[in-house]
């Protein structure tokens, strides 16, 4: 090999050494663990695989959640009603897939903010210290020790009728208390930093440094507890709705289908049976993403177990 030939290889090869050496980001080395994952990828599939059939599942369909056919009231699944019908010749598949949408909406709207206000309240505690920290601390611990399910009980008379909408406020309200005291005693720690001290000496306000520095050091945390928290406020959602604390006629979700089919679960079971598989895949999907996520991010968590 000439000269020539050898100066032009000797940079290609001190550039591929160059990358070899350069270490992997932390985005990196987490998708690398998820993409030999098997449960993540079952999770993941099978919830988009949900969510594409409840914005697409009614396409093309005869009926809608509304309509009536009383010609086939209590019909068992056929070709023309899928998963058969009610009582009054209301059709099941499209009322479980309105119930899905809707329970949907509420569980990703529930848990990312659930987890945002988590974020920002714990690490605005853990940053201030001191008596802002106990006065806080002071009000999350009241929340946590606060009965929510009798709470909701006595705010039923006001709420009943209304929008499905307070009910979804009401979830996000009363899921972020645990995951504040967790990411105050992360902020805690952080606040002694030198990245932090020096913003602070700068005299950057408090509020840019939490967006800017503490948030994005807890940012996995927050991650995990809205993808679990999307499974969790479903779940949480449909025992309300179940209940009649929820979701309120003439509005579906799967809780309001699991409990006017829980009566016919015997005699009629395509009422009840339907809706319960769905709820039981949606969050197994959930949770199934959930958990390969927390183990990617934290491999204290138990990440050896696939």
């Amino acid at each position: 090999m000439s000269m020539v030939e050898e100066a032009q290889v000797l940079p290609v090869k001190s550039e591929v050494s160059k990358r070899q050496a350069r270490p992997s980001s932390r985005a990196r080395i987490i998708f690398s663990k998820l993409a030999h994952t098997p449960r993540f990828w079952v999770g993941a599939v099978t919830l988009a695989v949900i969510v594409l059939w409840s914005l697409f599942g009614l396409a093309g369909y005869t009926y809608n959640a509304v309509g009536l056919d009383v010609m086939a009231m209590n019909t068992a699944p056929t070709a023309a009603h899928w998963f058969g019908t009610d009582q009054i010749g209301a059709d099941l598949y499209a009322q479980t897939i309105v119930g899905l949408r809707k329970s949907l909406i509420i569980g990703f709207v529930v848990g990312p903010v659930s987890a945002l206000l988590a974020g920002f309240i714990g690490a605005l505690a853990g940053y201030l210290g001191g008596v802002w920290d106990r006065i806080i601390v002071w009000f999350i611990d009241l929340l946590l020790v606060l009965p929510a399910l009798y709470i909701l009980i006595m705010l039923y008379p006001l709420i009943k009728g209304g929008s499905w909408v307070i009910v979804m406020v009401y979830l996000a309200v009363f899921s972020w208390m645990i995951l504040a005291r967790v990411i105050r005693a992360q902020t805690s720690s952080l606040r002694d930093r030198d990245f932090v001290k020096a913003a602070r000496f700068m005299g950057v306000k408090t509020s840019t440094i939490i967006r800017r520095h503490i948030i994005p050091n807890v940012s996995s945390l927050l991650i995990i507890d809205a993808t679990l928290g999307v499974g969790a406020a479903i779940l949480t959602e449909t025992t309300l709705s179940y209940f009649g604390f929820g979701v309120q006629p003439p509005d579906v979700s799967l809780g309001t289908l699991l409990s006017s089919g829980t009566g016919a679960a015997t005699t009629r079971p395509w009422l009840f049976v339907f809706p319960a598989a769905i709820l039981v895949i949606t969050v197994l999907a959930t949770s199934l993403a959930g958990d390969a996520l927390r183990d990617a991010v934290d491999p204290t968590s138990g990440a050896n177990r696939d």
